[in-house]
């Protein structure tokens, strides 16, 4: 089997050098990202603007080929065997997109005084698999 990074590096069709770059900026930048401009200064983003933007605007990605690299990655187990999975649902907000496509009502959860309050949203999910003992 291939090195995932290996995998990955052949999933973009287009500007693959620029995309891949990019991801490891997002991926290794600490803190939030504002900006594509933001991630254009993390010491893993080598290229200039121009070669971010050009990423963004002609890049292009093989999607089914993404999703092949990353399910072949075997889950983490802990010690027993088992597979421990972490999961968040969390809403993003657009109140002012009353209109938006696949619209819900979402529950946030820290805003005002323990108010129930719905506001307009697209509440997501992630699912993580954790991996138990020390890590590097």
């Amino acid at each position: 089997m291939p090195c995932l990074r290996t995998e990955l590096y052949s999933c973009p069709t287009a500007r693959a050098d620029a995309l891949f770059e990019l991801c490891d900026a997002l991926l290794c930048t600490d803190g939030p990202v504002w900006t594509p401009v933001d991630l254009a200064l993390a010491p893993e983003h080598r290229r200039d603007h121009g070669a971010l933007c050009g990423g963004l605007n002609q890049g292009r990605i093989d999607f089914a080929r993404l999703r092949r690299a990353l399910a072949s990655v075997p889950l983490p187990r802990a010690a027993d065997g088992r597979i421990v999975l972490a999961v968040d649902v969390s809403p993003w907000l657009r109140p002012g997109a009353n209109t938006c496509p696949d619209r819900s009502f979402c529950h946030p959860f820290d805003r005002g005084e323990g108010k129930h309050q719905m506001v307009p949203g697209r509440p997501y999910s992630i699912v993580a698999a954790l991996e138990t003992g020390p890590h590097p």
